[in-house]
């Protein structure tokens, strides 16, 4: 009877199994506190904008006329007011919360522009009418592509535009009282008391 050769796994093959999770966690711990830490800097409602004092990008977006949708371009930022171009969409819940705001806004005469986007006229009508419009002038970006000159993320987005159509800041997300105070009044040369 031949006796088969029975060799053992060596014990150093079992030790490296440990070792790798260990090197595996420790990876994935240090990319989870890097990300974290990340997410602690900054307001994510301003996040940084290649556009940030340069001209608005070229866009036209069209009119509606039928439903009194005028539509706007570029130029409509050349008129010698700071104004708004606020992104939007009937859709977007964020966008009803911060309505009441650009209606003040409106109110106290600030220019607002509404860029609508991926919406239809008649969604976008429905909005307006229930809520109310504090739009200037409204465009219709149905496919998208005026909000992807602009770099936009989502809706809402909201960009402040000097009276040469210099873009000078982008807020993402919905307006809140806190950026109309610190932020847009100052922009505006409102006292804040």
């Amino acid at each position: 009877m031949t006796r088969l050769n029975q060799t053992t796994p060596p014990k150093a093959s079992k030790a490296r199994a440990p070792r790798r999770y260990f090197i595996f966690f420790a990876v994935f711990a240090s990319i989870f506190i890097l990300f974290f830490l990340a997410l602690q800097k900054g307001d994510p409602s301003s996040l940084p904008s290649v556009l940030i004092d340069k001209p608005v990008p070229a866009f036209s977006l069209p009119a509606h006329p039928e439903i009194g949708f005028d539509g706007f371009d570029a130029s409509d930022f050349k008129q010698g007011d700071l104004s708004l171009l606020n992104i939007w969409a009937s859709w977007c819940v964020p966008c009803r919360q911060e309505h009441p705001i650009l209606m003040s806004l409106a109110r106290s005469g600030v220019s607002i522009y509404g860029l609508n986007y991926k919406d239809t006229p008649q969604a976008a009508t429905r909005f307006l009418t229930g809520l109310g419009n504090p739009y200037q002038k409204i465009g219709m970006d149905q496919d998208g592509r005026a909000a992807i000159s602009f770099g936009v993320y989502g809706v809402p987005e909201t960009f402040v535009i000097d009276g040469r159509g210099k873009i000078l800041h982008r807020h993402i997300g919905p307006l809140t009282q806190e950026f109309i105070a610190e932020t847009l009044f100052p922009m505006l040369g409102v006292v804040n008391d």
